[in-house]
């Protein structure tokens, strides 16, 4: 069944090879485990919760009262979280997943609190970057684990093999945009729901057009993931948007995010509050 497999990252031996890709184009998405090593992961933490990030959070209502958390930036910048999405085995792994040069969309931190973390309805993150002025959904986003995911604490569900549907339209659904309601129906009758539970530091990579949700975290554990998003560089927005245009991707070594020293956040990254700017948190 689709969803099944899962790689294992080995930092002496790591490449894409085909069975990824093979995987990729026909379910939309690969799953690696053990992609950060606790050495790494220690840093990110430190950069997330001691050195200002979280003073560029906004919420958004999910509908039903809860509420979910995210900071949001446009370019990587030298710190950590910098080294991370610029990396090898983070960018450079879209990069040959998604067939060419990519360049940094933006990163989410993701903050879904214990007891009061709030849902997200089925959608398609090219069903909101097409209005951006993104001509092909040559896109995709690599979701690390910060804390474990699992279907008590409201882990990702997604539909394997959905991408296949090409961009489906995005209505308001509540109080958030989502993915048409009738034809998630119908695609529920074709593709498997596959929750994907994640322990630290694994790391989901998907297609820019997968349908995808996750539940209220209605559990004890909070759940936080970055998500670095990317777009192929042959694919520039034709209009300006609150996302960058093409902007040359500096790519460092898998060792840089454990040996980067740099825990301090800078505006340079480009920190953006799309519901004070826009009224909505769909990037």
């Amino acid at each position: 069944m689709k969803g099944e497999v899962d790689f294992q990252f080995v930092c002496d031996d790591f490449h894409v090879t085909e069975e990824m890709k093979t995987h990729f184009n026909n379910d939309g998405f690969i799953l690696i485990r053990s992609v950060i090593d606790q050495k790494e992961m220690e840093n990110v933490k430190k950069v997330l919760t001691e050195n200002g990030i979280l003073k560029f959070k906004y919420e958004q209502d999910d509908g039903s009262g809860l509420k979910y958390q995210m900071c949001c930036w446009n370019h990587p910048g030298d710190d950590v979280t910098g080294m991370l999405s610029r990396s090898q085995k983070i960018a450079g792994t879209m990069e040959q997943l998604l067939g060419g040069e990519v360049y940094h969309y933006h990163t989410k931190l993701m903050m879904k609190e214990a007891h009061t973390g709030g849902q997200f309805n089925w959608h398609q993150d090219y069903g909101y970057w097409y209005n951006n002025g993104v001509l092909f959904p040559d896109m995709g986003s690599v979701m690390i684990a910060i804390d474990k995911a699992d279907k008590e604490n409201g882990c990702l569900q997604i539909l394997p093999g959905s991408h296949k549907l090409g961009r489906i339209d995005h209505v308001r659904v509540g109080g958030q945009m989502g993915a048409d309601l009738d034809r998630v129906t119908q695609a529920k009758k074709i593709f498997p729901l596959f929750h994907v539970q994640l322990n630290p530091g694994d790391a989901l990579y998907f297609h820019s057009n997968l349908l995808h949700r996750s539940d209220q975290n209605l559990s004890d554990r909070r759940r936080w993931a970055l998500i670095c998003s990317y777009n192929r560089a042959s694919n520039n927005p034709f209009r300006e948007h609150h996302h960058p245009f093409y902007t040359p991707l500096k790519m460092v070594p898998n060792s840089a995010i454990g040996e980067c020293r740099n825990f301090t956040i800078s505006v340079d990254k480009d920190f953006i509050n799309p519901v004070r700017e826009h009224g909505t948190a769909e990037n």
